[in-house]
C-alpha cells in the first residue's frame, strides 16, 4: 500500500464527509493505493456514526474508537500502530489541512529520501493570541532539539518513511514533538514543506493556552530523557558531587577562619552562629541527595526491559 493517513478527531462530525472525498479525489487522480485511518478521541458528537457511515461507503476508511478522550498524542500512536502504507501521512480532521499536499509530501519522502516531512503554515489563519506564543514556542524548540529548518513543530500535516512511524512511541503531549523523537530515535533526515492552511469551516479549536505551558515542561522532559535518561548518574552524580565538595570546602573555610582569627587574637565567632556554615551544610546535604537520586535512577535504569533496546537499522 502506497499511503496511510491517520485523522485523529475529537467532535468533527461535520466535516468528515468533506475531508474523506476531498482524501478520496487526491488518492484517485494520483492512482495511489491507501487507507485513512480514523482516531475518534472520545467525541461526544456523533463522529463515530459517520465514521462508520463513511467505511460502508469507501472500504479504504479504516476507524478506532476511544472509550472516553485521551489526547491527540494516544490517537496518533494508536494510529501508527495500524499503518501499514510505505508513506505515512497525519492531518486534522477539522478541514485546516489541504489534502492536495499529500502528493508532494509522499514524492519527498520516496523520492528525495527524507524520513520526515513536517509541513509549515507560513500564512496561518488564527488569531495574535495564538501565533505569537507559537513562533516563540517553536523558536524554542528548534534550540533545544537541533533540529533548525523547521518552522512548525506542531504542525498536524506530516508525512513519515513507515518505519519512522513503527520506532517512535508518542505518548501524553508528546505529538508537538515527533521531529525530535524521531531524531531521537536515528531519524536525522527531516525536512519541511510549506503547506497552505485554511480557515476553520466547521466548529471552534479544542486547544487552549495551557498547552503552550504544558509544551514547554515537555519538552524539558524530552531534553533529559534524551540526553540523560539511559545514564541519570551523568547528571545527578556529577550535580551532587560538585555541590557536596563546593559545600565541603566552605565548611572547612568557616572552621580554618575561626581558628586563623583565635591564633591571632582576633575577635571571632562560633562556628554555628555563622551563615555561611549553614549554606555549607544545606549545599553538602542537597549534593548527597542528588548523587542518591543519580544512583537510583542508575539502578531502575539497569533493570528496565529496555535497557538494552536499541535501533538497528539493518541487519544480515
Amino acid at each position: 500500500m502506497d499511503i496511510s493517513v491517520i485523522v485523529p478527531l475529537y467532535n468533527e462530525a461535520e466535516s468528515l464527509p468533506e475531508l474523506t472525498q476531498w482524501i478520496e479525489r487526491v488518492m484517485t487522480r494520483n492512482g495511489f493505493s491507501y487507507e485513512i485511518i480514523f482516531v475518534n478521541d472520545g467525541s461526544t458528537d456523533n463522529s463515530w456514526e459517520v465514521i462508520k457511515q463513511l467505511r460502508e461507503e469507501n472500504p479504504a476508511v479504516k476507524g478506532v474508537a476511544f472509550r472516553r478522550n485521551y489526547g491527540k498524542s494516544p490517537a496518533l500512536n494508536t494510529g501508527f500502530i495500524r499503518a501499514t502504507g510505505d508513506v505515512v501521512i497525519t492531518m486534522d480532521a477539522d478541514l485546516q489541512d489541504s489534502p492536495d499536499e499529500i502528493p508532494e509530501l509522499y514524492r519527498m519522502i520516496v523520492e528525495d529520501g527524507y524520513d520526515l516531512v513536517s509541513g509549515w503554515k507560513q500564512k496561518r489563519y488564527d488569531p495574535l493570541s495564538k501565533t505569537i506564543p507559537t513562533k516563540l514556542f517553536n523558536a524554542t524548540a528548534r534550540r533545544v532539539s537541533g533540529i533548525h529548518n523547521l518552522h512548525d513543530f506542531n504542525c498536524g500535516l506530516k508525512a513519515y518513511r513507515n518505519k519512522v512511524v513503527k520506532h517512535i512511541e508518542v505518548y501524553g503531549d508528546m505529538h508537538r514533538y515527533i521531529p525530535y523523537l524521531a531524531k531521537n530515535a536515528g531519524f536525522t533526515k527531516i525536512g519541511e514543506k510549506v503547506v497552505h492552511h485554511q480557515a476553520r469551516k466547521y466548529g471552534k479549536t479544542k486547544f487552549g493556552l495551557d498547552r503552550f505551558v504544558n509544551g514547554y515542561l515537555d519538552l524539558a522532559t524530552l531534553w533529559f530523557t534524551g540526553k540523560f535518561g539511559a545514564k541519570p548518574m551523568h547528571f545527578f552524580g556529577f550535580l551532587g558531587s560538585l555541590m557536596f565538595i563546593l559545600g565541603f570546602i566552605a565548611v572547612i573555610a568557616v572552621g580554618a577562619l575561626k581558628l586563623y582569627n583565635m591564633y591571632h587574637g582576633y575577635h571571632y565567632i562560633l562556628v554555628t552562629d555563622s551563615p555561611y556554615f549553614y549554606i555549607a551544610l544545606t549545599m553538602m546535604l542537597l549534593g548527597t541527595q542528588l548523587f542518591l537520586a543519580g544512583f537510583i535512577g542508575e539502578l531502575i535504569v539497569r533493570n528496565s526491559p529496555r535497557r538494552n533496546s536499541y535501533e538497528i537499522e539493518e541487519e544480515i
